[in-house]
């Protein structure tokens, strides 16, 4: 039987990003991915012109309807919409899925610049499902929403990552992409000891990197689904990011998709 994941998330039509960006993901890894989806957006790579929300009893009867029956050995959470959204993930995951490996990736803004959250469930987002996480995958502008800190210096990453653990976050790991330098580097850092681990990557000169956040956290996932160390997850994650990247086929008038077939 092979692994499996569920993933909570938005669907991109352009497939860059959101749960298509995930399946590909996971196809990749030999992983067998569910979705439940909790908006349906309209976007591409010029940016997100349009986003409905999936009713969120509808999202929890899909949450339910896979974990009763095909289960999963790992969960991923995408864009989560609204307070009332990330509210009842939490409580569901909870109720079902107590002991399963949960990856918050907490997405608040698409790559073309477009809000995907508002900050009533910004707010939910740390008081409710966070906690619960076994990691969360902010980037540099998602560490400071949530943290109030800018985690791109040594002074800032360290705050944020007592401010994560004064939330109950285990693991965090800080995704570099939007720093400058020649070298992009994530900081994967435990909220008990405070220890860093950090992954370095050359800075590619490209403008296809849609969909990267959730690649990145949906192939983490599947490391957990597999039951890989934590550092062991990240790490292959990371290195498939890159390759993804470097692979990109060139798609679209702006943010173009990465390879995942790597």
């Amino acid at each position: 039987m092979p692994p499996r994941i569920l993933v909570i998330a938005g669907s991109d039509c352009s497939a860059g990003a959101g749960i298509q960006a995930d399946l590909k993901t996971a196809f990749a890894f030999g992983v067998y991915a569910q979705t439940a989806v909790t908006a349906v957006t309209v976007q591409n790579t010029l940016g997100v012109t349009g986003v409905h929300a999936v009713p969120p009893k509808i999202v929890r009867d899909q949450i339910i309807a896979c974990l009763t029956d095909i289960g999963a050995d790992a969960i991923k959470t995408g864009m989560l919409v609204s307070a009332d959204m990330v509210a009842m993930v939490a409580r569901t995951l909870a109720a079902y899925a107590p002991q399963i490996p949960l990856v918050v990736d907490p997405v608040m803004v698409a790559k073309g610049g477009s809000r995907l959250i508002d900050e009533k469930a910004v707010a939910t987002l740390r008081e409710k499902l966070l906690p619960m996480a076994n990691l969360v995958t902010p980037n540099l502008p998602e560490a400071e929403a949530l943290t109030c800190f800018d985690a791109s210096n040594e002074a800032g990453l360290k705050a944020a990552l007592a401010a994560f653990a004064g939330m109950g976050c285990k693991h965090i790991l800080f995704k570099g992409g939007h720093a400058e330098g020649p070298v992009v580097e994530d900081v994967l850092g435990n909220g008990e000891t405070g220890n860093l681990l950090r992954l370095s990557a050359p800075r590619r000169d490209t403008r296809h990197t849609h969909g990267t956040g959730c690649t990145l956290a949906t192939a983490i996932a599947c490391g957990l689904a597999e039951h890989l160390s934590l550092a062991e997850a990240v790490g292959r994650a990371h290195r498939y990011v890159q390759r993804a990247i470097a692979g990109a086929p060139g798609l679209g008038q702006g943010h173009g998709p990465l390879n995942h077939k790597v």
